[in-house]
C-alpha cells in the first residue's frame, strides 16, 4: 500500500511551470534623487555615531546623514 502525502492548503496544486524573474536588482528599484556635493565639518562624536549605525543596518554613513538632512529640511520646508 502507498502512503498519499496529506494535501496542505497553501501547497501548490497541478503542474508546476517556472517563470523567467521578471524584477529588476534591488539597485534598480530605487530612483536616485539629483545631489550636490558638499564639504561640511561634522564633530568626531557625531560622525563616528553615523558610521556606527550605518554599519549595523549595512548602509553608507554619508547616505544616512543625507536622509536626516532630507527629512530635516521637508519638515520645515514651507
Amino acid at each position: 500500500m502507498i502512503k498519499r502525502a496529506s494535501i496542505e492548503s497553501d501547497m501548490p496544486i497541478g503542474e508546476l511551470k517556472q517563470i523567467k524573474d521578471f524584477l529588476p536588482p534591488p539597485h534598480q528599484l530605487t530612483f536616485p534623487e539629483d545631489t550636490v556635493k558638499v564639504t561640511i565639518s561634522l564633530t568626531k562624536k557625531s560622525l563616528n555615531f553615523f558610521k556606527r549605525e550605518a554599519a549595523k543596518n549595512k548602509i553608507k554613513y554619508q547616505k544616512m546623514i543625507r536622509a536626516v538632512v532630507d527629512r530635516y529640511a521637508k519638515a520645515y520646508e514651507n
